[in-house]
């Protein structure tokens, strides 16, 4: 596979997506912020709980053997190991992160979506790209955002409604009936997304966390085609600046309102 990767914290804070790829395998994390004021029970970052797992999946998908459900069942064990004598790995605001898993073998191209980030496939003789998206968060967060939503993004009242809802969404994480992310138990892998296809039936690959994929899903202004176009003629460092240039056009989510008006944004694409 040939692969290009961007990716772009928000100003002034640390990266909390993590992105890496080898010749074969790819792996993109969007880990879940921690708003001011929200405990974590973790003397860790998100940031760290992201490098720390995705280092951790690419390696074991390059050198080890299993599924891509066994790695991060693995994987995850192997996180929780380097800070549970230091943290409450109970407390439901731990460190978690969505994770795309991409890998190229026997002819086969496997992956792995858990939470929303998204996998675009271009695919050969089909009308439209495959969009691969756990959407189980987005369904739970449509029944509680209303009230953030009405704020003006980067008022107090945003910035506290913001914590709320996030600190209730913790109440729905890995439980059936809410939603599942990779933080500290490894029966989370069970519940991601996977799937197979002949490698020669898929022309390209797109892996994007949702403060890239927020063009289509929240900003509604392009369609996957467009993004898959866009990241063949320009690159992931074009998508990204689109990203930025709506989301500046709109500060204080009148017209997409969100939980954040900038968000990291990660964007890998592949092809053969």
């Amino acid at each position: 596979m040939r692969v290009t990767f961007a990716t772009e914290a928000v100003p002034g804070r640390p990266n909390e997506d993590f992105v890496a790829a080898t010749a074969d395998a790819a792996v993109l994390l969007d880990g879940a912020g921690t708003p001011p004021g929200s405990e974590s029970g973790c003397s860790h970052s998100v940031a760290w709980f992201s490098r720390s797992l995705g280092s951790t999946l690419l390696a074991s998908m390059t050198q080890g053997t299993g599924t891509l459900a066994e790695l991060l069942a693995q994987g995850i064990k192997t996180v929780a190991s380097l800070h549970d004598g230091t943290c409450d790995l109970s407390h439901p605001g731990s460190p978690s992160a969505t994770v795309t898993m991409l890998r190229h073998t026997n002819d086969m191209l496997e992956w792995l979506v858990l939470a929303d980030s998204v996998l675009v496939l271009d695919v050969v003789d089909a009308g439209e790209p495959m969009a691969i998206c756990d959407d189980r968060e987005a369904q739970v967060g449509a029944l509680h955002r209303a009230e953030m939503d009405a704020l003006a993004s980067g008022t107090d009242e945003h910035v506290s409604a913001h914590r709320r809802y996030v600190e209730t969404l913790r109440s729905y994480r890995n439980r059936d009936g809410g939603f599942w992310v990779a933080a500290t138990d490894p029966l989370a892998a069970d519940q991601a997304l996977t799937g197979n296809m002949p490698a020669d039936q898929i022309r390209a690959a797109a892996l994007l966390s949702d403060g890239a994929s927020r063009l289509v899903e929240r900003f509604h202004l392009h369609t996957w085609s467009h993004v898959l176009d866009v990241l063949e003629q320009s690159g992931p460092d074009e998508l990204i600046r689109q990203v930025r240039a709506a989301e500046k056009s709109d500060p204080q989510g009148v017209r997409w309102p969100r939980g954040k008006t900038f968000d990291d944004a990660t964007a890998l694409y592949c092809r053969s």
